[in-house]
């Protein structure tokens, strides 16, 4: 037992890496160049040359700067790198000159003559164009501070909000700062800590999800915005007039400014008089830039900006930047619009920015989309620069085209575009905005009619966008998509595309409006053998079959894809692929046992899925060919052994057999493992594969290095997605074929019922995965394993048959279930309704799904006088009851997920947690107010009408308080918000939701950028060389990893926030504190602001920030971390999640360190009472923490309970591992110390009072350690190397006096030689602890 403790090591002790760098230096640099060490030594050397310093001169002051530069960059990186500097960035429109010359902007530094370390050269100030004043005064307004808040149809609400900064009360940062993470002497003297009061069975606070109320920053001027004057007449133009600006200063003077080719200066209009031209002396003033005018005009100005400075520099700077990759996340639950938070401010300009930004007659944003995405994709891709800068632009013209077909979607979706045939139906619509062609996710024409109409089509141009995705991801040369985007609004969806060129073009009789593919349904099939060589690729790389089809008049076509997998001959020139929704089979068990055809009449109702488009996932498909795989090889392996054997037999008879063996041994030998023909990966840029797979794959590398390596060339396992389709083999040979291609589908389905699902719900009641928090970590989880969401219910039968672990994945499983049928519901009534209606429509839902027990018959609120406008509008919604929403609820459940939900359901619902999944599934933004679900106390009326006014006490806030509000503030703010309506409704009955409380709904986005391969491969060697121990590689091979996600994506990314976490934790790992802690912090904000402030990521991201914070000696602001990461825990999943008490146990070791030792305790026993209730009191896992809780009394001088607890770990050890297992040996040694030494124990209550508690370090001596645990969904050796951190739970081997004499020491000692771990998972509480990463 005392071996398998000192086993159980940190993940930084499994990685047995030596780092001789500091990452945490390089972590804090935004472009994530490579910190200086041993092995960028030689990498300095050679690129000497490369990176150098050269001078830049300046018009103004300071009259020259220094700025490093490399020769990769283009000059246009240097000018950027220019504007932003703090001393030059009132500069927007100027050239560089060298040596006299004028340098391009688009040419490499390379290019440039002369160009040394040391060099010159010239800032120019430029005349001024009309666009480039346009764009300069945009970009002073930002710089001052004075562009105020936008309003626009895609960000909604404080989008990308971040509640990082605040967290952590200031006056708690400067004590953490200048104790340095120290404990006072005593617990009584020591500062009062983060979970002071913290009730763990309080229900979750909607003040957690708010930011704090902060003082805005400093005003450098009044207004500055586009005078009335504006735009020159004709003559003026002529003299080089471009715009008219107007400027109050804070001291209140009011000046118009002409914005001239030669730069700004004030002139002699007035608000109604017109002379635009100069000011006679004294009062002129003039300037190039508007930046040093305003210095000139307002003598306050540079103080107050200089002030700006600095109030924007408390915050941390990614908190700031405006997201220009990935669309900030929109939460769904925001301040009202009487706080602070959400105050609305006037500004004259904000009407203006669009024709300042795209010009008078809005052109200049219009862009040919499709052009740019194809000859984008036509980038050379040679050398690993060409790569960078394709990704790059990749991944900006991407988020650019989300962006544009977003907004052009909400404008079609209100009905604020026309329709290009507007005498067809309104699901036939179609529309082109913004260079983007629109049409409606519904069976408009009639395509879908037998597959299950609007229901299938609205699937399928959902699976067509992670199709389309999926063939950008494969990047196959000379096969293009058009940029396509679904988008979910106010119960409409939509799917945006680049206008491919030809695509309405009229053919010629005869001629098919499709080259390659299904033409018109099936009837029709098209073949073009140009397109066979690019759809062969894309088969072969999607595991798609080449089979046979035949048409309507029974002739045969061999077809590379799908029927539905159309190909078009673009007037470009371009091969181009469309309908890409069916890439795999359909889930023939599925449709067999649950979809009935329209003409079937019996059995339809216990039938009657929704649609029939139930495609098998990719991720399934490949996890099926890596088992394929895998017994090909095993097979391989078998015959070479047999081989072998019969070789040996022979060999002195059979020469020629011997020398054929030879030949065939050096053809194996020669091929990769387990690699495929022509360097294609087996699963090169697919990383949601199973973990089964995964295994699979390791035992057959282990299993090929045991004989010859096994050449997988001869392998191939494709399926044909055209089988059950209705397609009618007509020889025998295709008949017989087509029914092995069947079979082998089959096989595939069985697969899934037989092994996933079953694997998925035992690894999660094992704890062998990250167990989900919410709906949408639960549905990623299946969809990693190649699970539909259709199954959610046959995941939640599952879980409700395996114990009592698995109830909280059924209670999870049925929640989401609920909500993804509610959201079909509400779609289905806010679709048709002006959207004026939307919010009155949404609240009586809500009345009726989660607020029955505040009033069991909620009536609908509508404003008759504007339902007299809108004389067509059918408000259906009126007529919905509880009952009625309860019983669709329940047949659309047993219809789409067949599953049967009790007649209890609805009682044992978790408000909060429900209205977070049916807000973020239908974009609601909600008033962020404690919502009555059930009736309060008379007493609290006063507090009930504040939470009905939306009226939020900013003083207590993301999870910790901070005292200062008094009563009278709350009263005197208790009526601000009350709805115009209040008065006319007085008489009614309460109602938890008002029509006013939906305060605004925003687009759900499904979009198909790919993710850069380079920098997934970067990272990828980076871990295989870490794996390999090769460290110093590793480490540059992770560092350039995150620099080319970071130039790629752009900062604020969820793929850079992703790669932070995981380089956090290989830092943690290396015992790189700081480094860590920042990557950590930017993982945090980078989460919060593209993923959410409560989702799943961000959750995780918060505990390991919390986790390395307290490894870093700062255990105090580690604790709020902890505290803020518990409380978003309780909004979106409840009370006693699983995997909690990893958190649970962390936080109770850290109280420790800070000698909060009775604290610590009761956190301790929380999380074993979590424990007995999700594993029982007779497990591992409970009788693990019951000695650790011992020791923990132990500490809190309660020997008797110590000596209980004790007793009930070695009972359970005894029953269930027998009397010979190690843990039973220590425990029960540890049980006869304290019960013989209890009177020692009281003698030694001072010293215990007095010791230093052991803080968290890489030794395997120490007992009670904070400990990492995986993501949703990550198997825990993912998360430690190999290593499974949830199963090292060890129990302390040394005695009481040993305890003592530890702790009085301080816990100060050198770590332990590394060593191999031995731990059982099995035996040692493997469902217990494990990684937030």
């Amino acid at each position: 037992m005392a071996d398998e403790a000192s086993d159980v090591k940190t993940p930084a002790e499994s990685s047995d890496v030596a780092v001789s760098t500091h990452p945490e230096e390089d972590a804090s640099r935004p472009n994530g160049d490579k910190p200086e060490s041993k092995s960028d030594e030689s990498r300095e050397e050679q690129d000497a040359d490369s990176v150098f310093q050269i001078v830049v001169r300046l018009p103004h002051e300071p009259y020259e700067i220094q700025i490093m530069v490399s020769t990769q960059e283009q000059v246009q990186d240097l000018r950027a790198s220019i504007v932003e500097l703090p001393s030059t960035f009132q500069y927007s429109c100027f050239h560089l000159e060298h040596n006299g010359e004028r340098i391009n902007d688009f040419v490499e530094l390379s290019e440039v003559k002369g160009l040394a370390a040391g060099s010159e050269l010239k800032l120019v100030e430029d005349p001024y164009t009309e666009k480039e004043a346009r764009l300069h005064m945009v970009r002073v307004r930002e710089l001052i501070g004075a562009a105020g808040d936008r309003v626009d149809t895609l960000n909604g609400i404080s989008a990308g909000l971040s509640l990082h900064d605040t967290v952590v009360p200031p006056e708690v940062s400067d004590l953490t700062a200048n104790e340095n993470g120290k404990s006072a002497k005593s617990p009584t003297s020591g500062p009062a800590h983060a979970m002071v009061n913290y009730d763990f069975s309080a229900p979750a606070s909607v003040r957690t999800l708010l930011p704090m109320e902060q003082n805005p920053g400093p005003k450098t001027v009044k207004a500055i915005s586009v005078s009335a004057w504006n735009s020159p007449p004709h003559h003026l133009r002529q003299q080089g007039h471009l715009l008219y600006l107007q400027v109050t200063t804070n001291e209140g003077e009011q000046y118009q400014i002409t914005s001239h080719v030669s730069g700004f200066f004030v002139n002699k209009s007035s608000n109604s008089k017109f002379d635009p031209f100069p000011r006679p002396p004294p009062k002129n003033a003039s300037a190039h830039s508007l930046f040093n005018l305003i210095s000139h005009l307002s003598p306050s100005f540079i103080t107050s900006f200089n002030s700006l400075q600095e109030f924007n520099g408390t915050r941390d700077p990614l908190t700031t930047f405006q997201p220009s990759n990935a669309l900030a996340s929109n939460p769904w639950l925001v301040a009202p619009a009487t706080s602070a938070l959400s105050a609305h401010q006037p500004d004259l300009t904000r009407t203006q920015e669009t024709y300042l930004v795209a010009g008078i007659d809005n052109t200049e944003t219009l862009r040919d989309w499709n052009e740019e995405f194809q000859s984008t994709r036509e980038l050379p891709r040679e050398t690993v620069q060409d790569r960078v800068f394709r990704e790059r632009l990749t991944s900006k013209l991407f988020a650019d085209y989300n962006e544009a077909a977003a907004k052009g979607a909400v404008l079609v979706a209100r009905g604020e575009v026309a329709p290009l045939n507007p005498t067809e139906s309104r699901d036939a619509q179609i529309f082109v905005y913004n260079n983007v062609f629109f049409s409606f996710g519904a069976d408009g024409v009639g395509t879908f009619t037998t597959e299950g109409g609007d229901e299938a089509a609205r699937v399928a141009v959902g699976k067509d966008v992670a199709g389309v995705r999926a063939v950008n991801q494969l990047d196959i040369a000379g096969l293009f998509t058009p940029g396509t985007v679904v988008v979910d609004y106010i119960g409409k969806r939509l799917v945006g595309q680049s206008i491919v060129p030809g695509i309405f073009k009229q053919r010629e009789p005869g001629e098919n409006q499709i080259d390659y593919g299904g033409v018109e349904g099936r009837d029709v099939v098209a073949e073009n053998e140009a397109f066979v060589p690019v759809f062969s690729k894309l088969s072969k790389a999607l595991r798609v079959k080449k089979h046979a089809v035949w048409d309507k008049e029974g002739k045969m076509h061999v077809l590379e894809g799908s029927v539905e997998t159309k190909g078009l001959l673009g007037t470009d020139g371009r091969k181009y692929v469309l309908d890409l929704y069916r890439l795999t089979p359909l889930d023939i068990s599925w449709l067999e046992q649950h979809w009935s055809e329209p003409t079937e009449e019996e059995n339809s109702k216990t039938k009657s899925y929704p649609h029939r488009m139930t495609v098998l996932r990719p991720e399934l498909i490949e996890a099926y060919w890596r088992l394929k795989m895998g017994d090909y090889v095993k097979e391989e392996v078998e015959k070479r052994r047999c081989a072998s054997k019969d070789v040996k037999a022979v060999e002195e008879q059979n020469g020629a057999e011997k020398e054929h063996s030879k030949t065939e041994g050096a053809e194996s030998h020669g091929t990769d493992e387990l690699s495929a023909p022509n360097g294609e990966t087996t699963n090169g840029d697919k990383p949601d594969s199973t973990g089964e797979a995964a295994t699979t794959k390791n035992d057959n590398v282990k299993t090929g290095r045991d004989q010859e390596r096994v050449d997988i060339s001869a392998f191939s396992l494709a399926l044909n997605p055209d089988v059950f389709c209705g397609q009618v083999p007509q020889g025998d040979e295709e008949k017989e074929e087509w029914a092995k291609d069947e079979q082998e589908v089959r096989a595939v389905c069985g697969f899934l019922h037989q092994k996933v699902l079953p694997e998925l719900a035992h690894d999660l009641r094992e704890g062998e995965v990250g167990f989900p928090m919410d709906g949408q970590s639960m549905s990623r989880l299946m969809h990693k394993r190649g699970i539909n969401i259709r199954y959610l219910g046959q995941l939640a039968t599952l879980a409700r048959e395996r114990g009592s672990r698995l109830q909280a994945l059924n209670a999870l499983a049925v929640q989401e279930m609920v909500a993804r049928v509610f959201k079909h519901i509400a779609s289905r009534h806010i679709k048709d309704l002006p959207v004026v209606f939307a919010g009155a429509c949404l609240a009586h839902l809500l009345n009726c799904l989660l607020g029955t027990d505040l009033n069991k018959s909620p009536k609908a609120q509508v404003d008759e006088d504007l339902k007299s406008l809108y004389t067509d509008a059918e408000c259906l919604f009126t007529k919905v009851t509880p009952n009625t929403l309860r019983s669709e609820i329940q047949s659309q459940v047993q219809l789409r997920y067949r599953y049967n939900l009790d007649d209890a359901w609805a009682s044992s619902i978790k408000h909060v947690q429900l209205l977070r999944e049916v807000a973020l599934k239908l974009g609601l933004q909600l008033k962020a107010k404690d919502y009555e679900f059930v009736p309060t106390p008379s007493n609290s009326d006063a507090s009930d009408q504040t939470m009905t006014n939306g009226e939020v006490a900013t003083h207590i806030t993301n999870g910790h308080a901070i005292s200062g509000a008094s009563g009278k503030k709350k009263k005197k703010n208790a009526g601000h918000n009350t709805p115009p309506s209040t008065n006319s409704i007085v008489s009614e009955p309460p109602v938890t939701f008002v029509a006013e409380d939906v305060l605004n709904i925003v687009p759900i986005v499904k979009d198909a950028c790919p993710r850069s391969t380079l920098a997934e491969e970067a990272l990828e060697a980076g871990r295989i060389s870490m794996m390999q121990n090769q460290r110093e590689l590793g480490q540059e091979l992770l560092l350039e990893s995150l620099s080319l996600h970071e130039q790629i994506y752009g900062i604020l990314h969820p793929e850079v926030a992703r790669v932070y976490h995981q380089l956090s934790m290989l830092y943690y790992q290396l015992d790189e504190k700081n480094a860590a802690v920042e990557l950590a912090r930017k993982a945090v904000i980078v989460s919060e602001r593209t993923l959410g402030i409560d989702s799943n990521e961000t959750i995780l991201s918060y505990l390991n920030l919390g986790l390395f914070e307290h490894a870093n000696n700062n255990t105090n602001m580690a604790l709020f971390y902890i505290r803020h990461a518990l409380e978003l825990w309780k909004v979106i999943y409840g009370l006693k999640h699983p995997d909690s008490i990893t958190t649970i146990n962390n936080a109770a070791v850290m109280l420790q360190n800070l000698k909060h030792y009775h604290a610590s305790r009761l956190w301790f026993e929380t999380s074993l009472a979590i424990s007995e209730e999700v594993s029982g009191k007779q497990s591992v896992n409970t009788a693990t923490l019951s000695f650790q809780l011992a020791q923990a009394l132990a500490l809190d001088q309660d020997p008797k309970g110590a000596v209980n607890r004790m007793r009930d770990a070695y009972n359970v050890f005894l029953a269930l591992l027998g009397p010979e297992d190690r843990n039973t040996k220590e425990s029960e040694s540890w049980l006869e110390q304290l019960t013989q030494n209890a009177v020692q124990i009281a003698k030694h209550a001072k010293d215990l009072q007095a010791r230093k508690i052991r803080r968290v370090q890489f030794n395997p001596k120490v007992t009670l350690a904070t400990r990492p645990q995986p993501q949703v969904g990550q198997s825990s050796s993912d998360a430690a190397n190999g290593r499974d951190p949830r199963n090292a739970i060890g129990l302390d081997s040394r005695s009481i006096d040993e305890l003592m004499k530890f702790i009085e020491e301080g816990g100060e000692r050198t770590p332990a030689k590394k060593r191999t771990s031995r731990n059982n998972p099995k035996r040692r509480g493997g469902a217990m602890l494990g990684a937030q990463a």
